[in-house]
C-alpha cells in the first residue's frame, strides 16, 4: 500500500485481496442482505496497515494533518459522531468542572449536554433580529464585550457562526476581545466547512483567531453524513484534554468509510474546489438577482453576501407580506415542484445550496419561485415589496423570549424528579427537558427554565402552523410537556 492514495483507494484495494478477515465487524465483507458488498469490503476495523483513529500514526494522522493545512489550523481532529462530538469536547475540555460559560442561545443542543456533563454555568449571548426578518443575526464583539464586563469569572466563550440561516458573525473582533481575558474562544462552524476554502466566499474562522473551531464536512461539502472536523489553535485549550474527551465521546470502533467519505471531502475541495466553487457562486448570484422581481416573496440581500455576513448557500426565502407561512411554501415546494428544502419556519422556509450542485438545482428553484410568486400575486395576496422585506415586521414574542428565566440550571433540572404537564397549566413551572422547534433544534425552554406566557403563546403558534416542536407530547388532542 502507498500512502499517496486516498483512504478509499486503500480500502477498496484492501478488500479485493485474499486476506481472511477473523476479526470484526460481523459481516466478514460478505454480502448477506441488501447493502452492497463494495461498502462492506471497505468497511474494516483497526487492522495492520490502516492506523488508528485514537491514536494515529499513519495514514489517519497525515489525512488530518493534511486537513489542518487546507483550513490554516494548527492541528485537526477527524470527528466520525458529527459536529455533536466535537462541541461535547470542546466545551468539556476549555472549562473545568463547574466553570462558567458564555455561550449564543442558539447553539446546539451538544452544547447543552456539555453543561450538563461537566456541571456548568452558563450565560447566554442574545442575538438581534436580521432586520425585516423573523430570524436572528449572529452575535457580535459588542455583545460579548459587554456580557464579560457583566461576569468576571466566565472562563470560555462559544459562539455559532453561520448560524442555521447562514449570518456570519465578526469572528476576528470576537477573538480580540475574549482574548483580552486570556479565555477561550469556541466556534460552532459546523455550517460553514466551505468558508475559507474559494475566492467569493467569507473566511473562515480557523484563520480569524477561533481557538477551537468545529466543522461539519457533511453539512455543505460533498461528505458523508454524520462525518465532522476539530480544528484547535493557539495554547489556551489543553491539548491533552481535547485528545481525551475525544476518547470519551467518540465511538472506540470508528467507522472508516466515514473516515474514508472525509479524506474524500478534502480531496474534492484540493483538486476541483477552485472550479466548483467559482460555478457554485455564479450560479448562485444569479438566481438570487433573478429572484428579485419577486413581489410576495423576500430574500437577504446580495450585498450581506459581499459584506461577509451572510453565508452563500443559505437561501431564506421568506413569505413577506404574502399571508402565507413558510410551512405552507415548504409544503407546496415539496409536493407540486417536487423540491426539498431543508426547513420551515413561521414565516420562512431555508433552501441549501453546495458546490455539488448543478444548474438544475438553481433553475428549478428559480422557476417554482417565480411560478408561486406569481400566483399569489394575481390573487391578490399581500402587497408590492420593492425586492426588499417589510421594515416593520413584528415580532410579538421577542421580548420574552430572548431572555428566559431559570429556576435552576440545566445540570440541577435535568436530575430532578418531574412529571407531565398540560401545557396551558404549565405557565410559570420550570421545564424538566428541552422543548425545541426542529430544525433547527434550538432550544425555545432548557431544562430549569420557566415557561412564560409569551413562550406558550410562541408555542401554541407553532403548533397551529404546524411545525414540528420536540420536546411536547400529543394525548386526546391536548398537548403536555415534563416539568419540575
Amino acid at each position: 500500500m502507498t500512502e499517496k492514495r486516498s483512504l478509499f483507494q486503500q480500502l477498496h484495494s484492501y478488500g479485493e485481496t485474499d486476506y481472511y478477515p477473523y476479526h470484526m465487524p460481523g459481516h466478514k465483507r460478505r454480502q448477506l442482505g441488501e447493502i452492497p458488498e463494495q461498502l462492506l469490503k471497505a468497511d474494516i476495523t483497526e487492522i495492520d496497515g490502516f492506523d488508528n483513529l485514537h491514536q494515529p500514526e499513519g495514514i489517519l494522522r497525515r489525512l488530518q494533518e493534511s486537513a489542518n493545512a487546507l483550513y490554516g489550523a494548527a492541528e485537526t481532529f477527524y470527528l466520525i459522531n458529527g459536529s455533536t462530538g466535537g462541541i461535547l469536547t470542546a466545551v468539556s475540555a476549555a472549562l473545568p468542572r463547574g466553570g462558567h460559560l458564555l455561550m449564543a442561545r442558539d447553539c446546539h443542543r451538544s452544547a447543552y449536554h456539555a453543561a450538563y456533563l461537566r456541571d456548568l454555568k452558563v450565560s447566554y449571548l442574545y442575538a438581534e433580529r436580521v432586520e425585516g426578518f423573523d430570524f436572528n443575526e449572529a452575535v457580535t464583539p459588542g455583545q460579548v464585550e459587554q456580557a464579560l464586563a457583566k461576569e468576571p469569572d466566565i472562563g470560555a466563550v462559544l459562539i455559532v457562526s453561520p448560524t442555521y440561516e447562514g449570518r456570519i458573525a465578526d469572528v476576528e473582533g470576537i477573538a480580540r476581545v475574549v482574548h483580552r481575558r486570556g479565555i477561550p474562544l469556541l466556534v460552532d462552524e459546523a455550517h460553514g466547512a466551505h468558508l475559507g476554502l474559494a475566492e467569493g466566499f467569507a473566511p473562515g474562522s480557523c484563520t480569524r483567531g477561533a481557538d477551537i473551531v468545529v466543522h461539519s464536512v457533511h453539512k455543505t461539502l460533498p461528505a458523508l453524513t454524520q462525518t465532522a472536523l476539530l480544528h484547535l489553535n493557539g495554547d489556551l485549550i489543553d491539548r491533552e484534554k481535547i485528545r481525551r474527551f475525544l476518547h470519551i465521546y467518540q465511538s472506540s470502533s470508528p467507522s472508516y468509510l466515514l473516515m474514508a467519505g472525509i479524506c474524500d471531502a478534502m480531496e474534492i475541495v484540493e483538486r476541483r474546489g477552485r472550479e466548483r466553487f467559482a460555478g457554485f457562486r455564479q450560479r448562485y448570484q444569479r438566481m438570487t438577482e433573478c429572484l428579485r422581481i419577486c413581489r410576495q416573496f423576500c430574500f437577504v440581500p446580495w450585498q450581506d453576501i459581499e459584506r461577509g455576513r451572510q453565508d452563500i448557500g443559505k437561501l431564506v426565502i421568506h413569505t413577506g407580506q404574502s399571508g402565507v407561512s413558510g410551512k405552507w411554501l415548504y409544503q407546496t415546494l415539496l409536493e407540486r415542484y417536487r423540491l426539498q428544502c431543508e426547513m420551515a419556519a413561521g414565516n420562512y422556509c431555508l433552501a441549501m445550496f453546495t458546490m455539488a450542485d448543478e444548474e438544475e438545482a438553481y433553475v428549478r428553484m428559480e422557476r417554482a419561485l417565480l411560478d408561486l410568486d406569481g400566483q399569489l400575486t394575481r390573487q391578490g395576496c399581500g402587497g408590492p415589496n420593492e425586492h426588499a422585506p417589510d421594515k416593520h415586521v413584528e415580532d410579538k414574542y421577542a421580548a420574552d423570549l430572548l431572555k428566559p428565566v431559570a429556576a435552576y440550571s440545566v445540570a440541577q433540572a435535568w436530575d430532578m424528579p418531574w412529571k407531565m404537564t398540560r401545557m396551558s397549566d404549565a405557565v410559570g413551572c420550570p421545564a424538566a427537558d428541552f422543548v425545541n422547534l426542529y430544525p433547527p433544534g434550538i432550544p425555545l425552554l432548557v431544562p430549569g427554565e420557566v415557561l412564560t406566557e409569551s413562550l406558550y403563546r410562541r408555542m401554541t403558534d407553532a403548533l397551529i402552523k404546524e411545525l414540528t416542536i420536540q420536546g411536547i407530547e400529543e394525548s386526546d388532542g391536548e398537548y403536555f410537556i415534563k416539568t419540575l
